[in-house]
């Protein structure tokens, strides 16, 4: 099931499917931020902020383009990690994305390095999510 999900995601990801959040994500969905301590729950919200992400993240230039580099699934589990750039700093980060048996993305959790690609992310982050209030 995990490997269907992802396949859905990276297409997302890739601008193939613009709705597909709405397909992906389980309407009980939480959300772990890097830059936020309380878990965002359900779909609206982790739709906002996935949203934010793709955009904050995108990355600059075509060194700094964003791009998944290690990918590890198991059972209803996968770990994604990725690299960027964000305001000129190295961005390297995971995803950790649990699915339920009907196909939906039901945790979604990122975790960012180094401090300074936190900081950056935050700030690119909060411009987009305030933007979208």
């Amino acid at each position: 099931m995990i490997d269907d999900v992802i396949a859905r995601w990276h297409r997302y990801m890739e601008g193939g499917s613009p709705n597909g959040l709405d397909e992906l994500l389980a309407d009980d969905v939480v959300f772990y931020s890097p830059v936020v301590f309380t878990p965002q729950r359900g779909k609206e919200i982790t739709t906002r902020y996935l949203e934010a992400a793709a955009v904050a993240l995108a990355g600059e230039g075509a060194e700094g383009t964003f791009r998944y580099t290690k990918e590890v699934l198991a059972g209803d589990t996968a770990v994604l990690e990725f690299e960027t750039t964000v305001q000129g700093r190295y961005v390297n980060g995971v995803d950790v994305i649990r699915c339920d048996d009907a196909g939906r993305i039901v945790e979604f959790r990122v975790m960012v390095r180094p401090l300074q690609a936190i900081q950056a992310v935050h700030e690119q982050m909060g411009r987009r999510l305030t933007a979208g209030s």
